[in-house]
């Protein structure tokens, strides 16, 4: 078993932790009424999208998402948290110095012995989500979990689909799909973009990901035979019906969305394998991107 699989499998224990520990972590998250933003590099920023879109749907004050390398300085937040599995990316790292003593920042880190320790002002550790691998899976959704149930949308059936997105097998035809698409609506935009991702650095596969009534206005026209759309979430109507017709494969997401990209992690790692890649030794990758001066 490579490390990504024996990671992404434990999720569901990882869900479990966290949403048990949010209260705990609760006075260095957003507080209600909070002007925020949620930054992060690859696949934290997607989660960054997620985060920033479940808080604001849920009232909880505005909300929105950067890569840290875009943040616009020119902005005012009460706060600003930072999502890094490492805690020694470059981005972040200097984002946060150029914020320090100006706007409240909130480090969330799989690794409590780096840089980004001293460099946020505050910091919720997950480090029983920490990962050997390159490519994030764990650390991620665990993150996102965290959010979740700080804002009092997590329940045990989140955890229940991560079960049963473990122990399905994935839809027949799936994994001999040529190129693959991911659809999200409001905060399942951000995994959408996140599936994708994994798709890519895993498996080196043609992947795109768009927001679900975005793919009418041109992306469709690229599904056919052999390709795959999959659903995160709730679909628009009538938008199943029309990838049938183009004769593309379409895939409901029946399960909690984040339930559902563990299932997307799941068919990278097998789509690497029936490609004889090795998912945990991804091309031009490393774990974290440290600039050099």
């Amino acid at each position: 078993m490579t490390h990504v699989e024996d990671e992404l499998t434990s999720q569901p224990e990882c869900w479990t932790r966290a949403a048990a520990e949010a209260g705990r972590h609760g006075g260095v998250l957003p507080a209600p009424g909070e002007r925020v933003a949620i930054v992060g590099c690859g696949t934290s920023y997607f989660m960054a999208q997620a985060a920033a879109a479940l808080r604001e749907g849920a009232g909880q004050g505005e909300t929105d998402a950067f890569a840290a390398s875009e943040f616009p300085y020119g902005r005012s937040y009460d706060r600003v948290v930072a999502l890094t599995r490492s805690g020694t990316t470059t981005e972040v790292l200097e984002l946060l110095g150029q914020l320090r003593g100006r706007t409240r920042t909130t480090a969330v880190t799989a690794d409590p012995g780096t840089p980004v320790m001293t460099a946020a002002d505050d910091v919720a550790v997950l480090d029983f989500a920490d990962e050997r691998s390159v490519v994030q899976t764990r650390f991620a959704t665990t993150a996102l979990t965290l959010f979740r149930a700080h804002l009092g949308l997590h329940t045990d059936s989140v955890v229940a689909d991560a079960r049963t997105a473990l122990a399905t097998p994935l839809p027949e035809g799936l994994v001999d799909c040529t190129q693959f698409t991911f659809l999200g609506r409001g905060w399942t935009v951000g995994l959408a973009n996140e599936a994708g991702l994994k798709m890519r650095e895993a498996s080196l596969a043609w992947t795109e990901a768009y927001p679900a009534m975005e793919y009418r206005h041109g992306p469709i026209s690229i599904t056919t035979q052999g390709t795959a759309t999959w659903m995160l979430g709730e679909p628009p109507e009538g938008l199943a019906g029309q990838v049938r017709a183009t004769g593309g494969l379409w895939v409901a997401g029946d399960l909690d969305p984040l339930a559902e990209l563990v299932r997307a992690q799941r068919l990278a790692v097998a789509v690497a394998a029936a490609r004889g890649l090795d998912p945990d030794r991804p091309r031009h990758l490393t774990r974290s991107v440290i600039l050099a001066d």
